[in-house]
Protein backbone atom coordinates (compact mmCIF):
# COMPACT_ATOMS: atom_id res chain seq x y z
CA UNK A 1 0.00 0.00 0.00
CA UNK A 2 1.16 3.44 -0.91
CA UNK A 3 0.21 6.29 1.78
CA UNK A 4 0.90 10.02 0.36
CA UNK A 5 0.62 12.64 3.22
CA UNK A 6 0.45 16.55 2.22
CA UNK A 7 3.12 16.57 0.02
CA UNK A 8 4.10 20.06 -1.49
CA UNK A 9 6.97 21.19 -3.42
CA UNK A 10 7.66 24.50 -5.13
CA UNK A 11 10.48 25.39 -7.72
CA UNK A 12 11.13 29.27 -6.83
CA UNK A 13 7.80 30.83 -7.36
CA UNK A 14 6.16 27.90 -8.57
CA UNK A 15 3.76 25.44 -6.08
CA UNK A 16 4.33 22.35 -8.36
CA UNK A 17 2.41 20.54 -5.70
CA UNK A 18 0.60 21.51 -2.88
CA UNK A 19 -0.55 19.18 0.01
CA UNK A 20 -1.08 16.41 -1.69
CA UNK A 21 -2.61 13.08 -0.11
CA UNK A 22 -4.48 9.89 -0.72
CA UNK A 23 -3.96 6.21 -0.62
CA UNK A 24 -3.33 3.55 -2.82
CA UNK A 25 -4.46 0.33 -1.75
CA UNK A 26 -3.19 -3.68 -2.48
CA UNK A 27 -5.33 -5.50 -4.94
CA UNK A 28 -6.43 -2.07 -6.71
CA UNK A 29 -5.30 0.09 -9.43
CA UNK A 30 -5.65 3.64 -8.95
CA UNK A 31 -5.06 6.86 -11.24
CA UNK A 32 -3.90 9.70 -10.48
CA UNK A 33 -5.95 11.82 -13.07
CA UNK A 34 -5.11 15.61 -14.14
CA UNK A 35 -4.39 17.62 -17.34
CA UNK A 36 -0.37 18.03 -18.65
CA UNK A 37 1.40 20.06 -16.16
CA UNK A 38 -1.08 19.29 -13.09
CA UNK A 39 1.48 17.97 -10.73
CA UNK A 40 1.10 14.54 -11.32
CA UNK A 41 4.83 13.25 -12.49
CA UNK A 42 6.29 15.78 -9.96
CA UNK A 43 4.10 13.72 -7.50
CA UNK A 44 5.22 10.45 -8.71
CA UNK A 45 8.76 11.37 -8.35
CA UNK A 46 8.67 12.76 -5.03
CA UNK A 47 6.99 9.50 -3.83
CA UNK A 48 9.74 6.65 -5.66
CA UNK A 49 12.47 9.12 -3.92
CA UNK A 50 13.61 10.58 -6.94
CA UNK A 51 13.16 13.93 -5.55
CA UNK A 52 12.67 15.33 -2.10
CA UNK A 53 9.41 17.12 -0.78
CA UNK A 54 9.20 20.35 0.78
CA UNK A 55 6.99 18.75 3.73
CA UNK A 56 4.96 15.78 3.86
CA UNK A 57 5.50 12.02 3.55
CA UNK A 58 5.77 9.02 1.40
CA UNK A 59 4.76 5.76 3.59
CA UNK A 60 5.33 2.16 1.12
CA UNK A 61 3.80 -0.57 3.11
CA UNK A 62 4.53 1.45 6.21
CA UNK A 63 7.87 2.13 5.62
CA UNK A 64 8.93 6.10 5.31
CA UNK A 65 10.47 6.72 2.45
CA UNK A 66 12.67 9.82 3.86
CA UNK A 67 13.74 7.78 6.45
CA UNK A 68 14.96 4.45 4.88
CA UNK A 69 14.68 5.37 1.00
CA UNK A 70 15.94 1.95 0.54
CA UNK A 71 13.38 0.26 2.15
CA UNK A 72 11.16 2.32 0.31
CA UNK A 73 12.39 1.28 -3.40
CA UNK A 74 12.87 -2.28 -2.42
CA UNK A 75 9.16 -2.38 -2.25
CA UNK A 76 8.88 -0.23 -5.23
CA UNK A 77 8.84 -0.94 -9.05
CA UNK A 78 8.82 2.12 -11.60
CA UNK A 79 8.61 3.05 -14.79
CA UNK A 80 9.10 6.16 -14.81
CA UNK A 81 8.24 9.31 -17.63
CA UNK A 82 11.44 9.37 -19.35
CA UNK A 83 11.87 5.15 -20.01
CA UNK A 84 15.87 5.57 -19.38
CA UNK A 85 17.28 2.28 -21.75
CA UNK A 86 20.76 2.19 -21.98
CA UNK A 87 20.73 1.64 -25.94
CA UNK A 88 24.08 0.14 -25.91
CA UNK A 89 22.72 -3.52 -23.60
CA UNK A 90 19.96 -5.58 -25.06
CA UNK A 91 16.66 -6.02 -23.62
CA UNK A 92 17.75 -8.99 -21.51
CA UNK A 93 20.92 -7.14 -20.16
CA UNK A 94 18.60 -3.89 -19.21
CA UNK A 95 17.02 -6.57 -16.79
CA UNK A 96 19.60 -8.44 -15.39
CA UNK A 97 21.44 -5.19 -14.56
CA UNK A 98 18.65 -3.90 -12.68
CA UNK A 99 18.41 -7.31 -11.16
CA UNK A 100 22.05 -6.62 -10.21
CA UNK A 101 21.30 -3.34 -8.42
CA UNK A 102 18.62 -4.89 -6.42
CA UNK A 103 20.81 -7.32 -5.41
CA UNK A 104 19.47 -10.75 -6.61
CA UNK A 105 21.71 -13.70 -6.97
CA UNK A 106 21.99 -15.01 -10.07
CA UNK A 107 19.87 -17.94 -10.33
CA UNK A 108 17.10 -15.61 -8.82
CA UNK A 109 17.48 -13.12 -11.22
CA UNK A 110 17.83 -15.27 -14.08
CA UNK A 111 14.75 -17.44 -12.84
CA UNK A 112 13.11 -13.87 -12.92
CA UNK A 113 14.04 -12.56 -16.16
CA UNK A 114 13.02 -15.46 -18.17
CA UNK A 115 9.50 -15.44 -16.43
CA UNK A 116 8.76 -11.77 -17.31
CA UNK A 117 10.43 -12.21 -21.02
CA UNK A 118 8.08 -14.96 -21.36
CA UNK A 119 4.90 -13.30 -19.34
CA UNK A 120 5.37 -10.48 -21.51
CA UNK A 121 5.92 -11.74 -24.84
CA UNK A 122 9.40 -10.39 -25.64
CA UNK A 123 11.55 -13.71 -26.94
CA UNK A 124 11.45 -11.70 -30.36
CA UNK A 125 13.44 -8.93 -28.86
CA UNK A 126 15.26 -10.26 -25.38
CA UNK A 127 18.80 -10.54 -27.28
CA UNK A 128 18.20 -7.32 -29.56
CA UNK A 129 20.12 -4.04 -28.12
CA UNK A 130 17.63 -1.70 -27.35
CA UNK A 131 18.64 1.36 -29.71
CA UNK A 132 16.17 1.36 -32.43
CA UNK A 133 13.27 -0.11 -30.15
CA UNK A 134 9.63 0.78 -31.37
CA UNK A 135 7.85 2.51 -27.91
CA UNK A 136 5.98 -0.64 -27.52
CA UNK A 137 9.17 -2.56 -27.17
CA UNK A 138 10.86 0.05 -25.05
CA UNK A 139 7.91 -0.09 -22.89
CA UNK A 140 7.63 -3.71 -22.17
CA UNK A 141 11.45 -3.97 -21.36
CA UNK A 142 11.07 -0.73 -19.07
CA UNK A 143 8.28 -2.75 -17.79
CA UNK A 144 10.37 -6.14 -16.81
CA UNK A 145 12.75 -4.23 -15.40
CA UNK A 146 10.86 -2.52 -12.71
CA UNK A 147 9.61 -5.94 -11.61
CA UNK A 148 12.29 -8.06 -11.57
CA UNK A 149 12.59 -7.92 -7.89
CA UNK A 150 8.89 -8.95 -7.57
CA UNK A 151 7.57 -5.92 -5.72
CA UNK A 152 4.73 -5.67 -3.99
CA UNK A 153 3.59 -1.84 -5.46
CA UNK A 154 3.93 -0.71 -9.31
CA UNK A 155 4.24 2.72 -10.14
CA UNK A 156 3.89 3.53 -13.93
CA UNK A 157 4.25 7.32 -15.06
CA UNK A 158 1.67 7.55 -17.93
CA UNK A 159 2.38 3.93 -19.29
CA UNK A 160 0.55 3.87 -22.53
CA UNK A 161 2.13 7.44 -23.86
CA UNK A 162 2.77 6.78 -27.51
CA UNK A 163 1.88 2.70 -27.82
CA UNK A 164 -0.42 1.38 -31.02
CA UNK A 165 -4.11 0.00 -30.15
CA UNK A 166 -2.52 -3.32 -29.81
CA UNK A 167 0.64 -2.52 -27.39
CA UNK A 168 -2.18 -0.38 -25.03
CA UNK A 169 -4.07 -3.16 -24.88
CA UNK A 170 -1.58 -5.69 -24.24
CA UNK A 171 -0.47 -3.28 -21.76
CA UNK A 172 -4.05 -2.93 -20.14
CA UNK A 173 -4.44 -6.81 -19.80
CA UNK A 174 -0.86 -6.68 -17.63
CA UNK A 175 -1.87 -4.68 -15.00
CA UNK A 176 -5.31 -6.06 -14.63
CA UNK A 177 -3.07 -9.43 -13.88
CA UNK A 178 -1.08 -7.50 -11.24
CA UNK A 179 -4.16 -6.70 -9.63
CA UNK A 180 -5.18 -9.75 -9.65
CA UNK A 181 -2.02 -10.67 -8.06
CA UNK A 182 -2.80 -8.64 -4.83
CA UNK A 183 -0.11 -5.65 -6.23
CA UNK A 184 -0.62 -2.07 -5.43
CA UNK A 185 -0.70 -0.38 -8.65
CA UNK A 186 -0.51 3.67 -8.95
CA UNK A 187 -0.53 4.81 -12.57
CA UNK A 188 -0.31 8.60 -13.65
CA UNK A 189 -2.90 9.27 -16.65
CA UNK A 190 -4.64 12.43 -18.76
CA UNK A 191 -6.10 9.47 -20.63
CA UNK A 192 -10.47 9.38 -20.08
CA UNK A 193 -10.10 5.79 -21.60
CA UNK A 194 -7.48 4.05 -19.41
CA UNK A 195 -9.20 5.46 -16.12
CA UNK A 196 -12.60 3.85 -17.69
CA UNK A 197 -10.54 0.59 -18.58
CA UNK A 198 -8.13 0.06 -15.65
CA UNK A 199 -9.18 2.15 -12.55
CA UNK A 200 -10.81 1.01 -9.42
CA UNK A 201 -10.12 4.45 -7.67
CA UNK A 202 -8.96 7.71 -8.92
CA UNK A 203 -7.02 10.60 -7.64
CA UNK A 204 -7.83 13.88 -9.90
CA UNK A 205 -5.12 16.04 -9.34
CA UNK A 206 -5.24 20.10 -10.71
CA UNK A 207 -3.07 22.98 -10.26
CA UNK A 208 -1.09 21.15 -7.68
CA UNK A 209 -3.71 19.98 -5.72
CA UNK A 210 -5.71 17.39 -5.29
CA UNK A 211 -9.49 17.90 -6.25
CA UNK A 212 -11.60 15.32 -5.70
CA UNK A 213 -10.79 11.03 -4.95
CA UNK A 214 -13.35 8.67 -5.67
CA UNK A 215 -14.11 5.08 -7.81
CA UNK A 216 -15.53 6.23 -11.24
CA UNK A 217 -18.96 6.10 -10.26
CA UNK A 218 -18.62 8.22 -7.20
CA UNK A 219 -17.19 10.93 -9.56
CA UNK A 220 -19.64 11.00 -11.55
CA UNK A 221 -22.17 11.22 -9.28
CA UNK A 222 -20.91 13.80 -7.42
CA UNK A 223 -20.59 16.36 -10.40
CA UNK A 224 -23.74 15.22 -11.50
CA UNK A 225 -22.60 13.85 -14.85
CA UNK A 226 -22.76 10.35 -16.42
CA UNK A 227 -19.77 11.11 -18.49
CA UNK A 228 -16.54 10.48 -16.92
CA UNK A 229 -15.14 12.99 -19.25
CA UNK A 230 -17.88 15.37 -18.21
CA UNK A 231 -17.36 14.56 -14.64
CA UNK A 232 -13.26 15.13 -15.47
CA UNK A 233 -13.80 18.77 -16.74
CA UNK A 234 -16.24 20.20 -14.12
CA UNK A 235 -13.89 18.70 -11.50
CA UNK A 236 -10.63 20.32 -12.90
CA UNK A 237 -12.50 23.58 -13.18
CA UNK A 238 -11.02 26.29 -16.29
CA UNK A 239 -8.20 27.17 -14.06
CA UNK A 240 -4.89 27.87 -15.95
CA UNK A 241 -2.10 24.70 -15.10
CA UNK A 242 0.73 25.65 -12.67
CA UNK A 243 3.05 22.65 -12.55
Amino acid sequence: MIEVRHLSKRYGSVTAVRDVSFIARDGEITGLLGPNGAGKTTTLRMLYTLIRPDSGRVLIDAEDAATDPLAARRRLGVLPDARGLYRRLTARENIAYYAELHGLDTATAQQRINALIERLGMHAIADRRTEGFSQGERVKTAIARALVHDPANVVLDEPTNGLDVLATRALRDFLHSLKREGRCVLLSTHVMQEVAALCDRVVVIAQGHVVATGTPDELRAQTGETSLEEAFMRLIGNGEETA
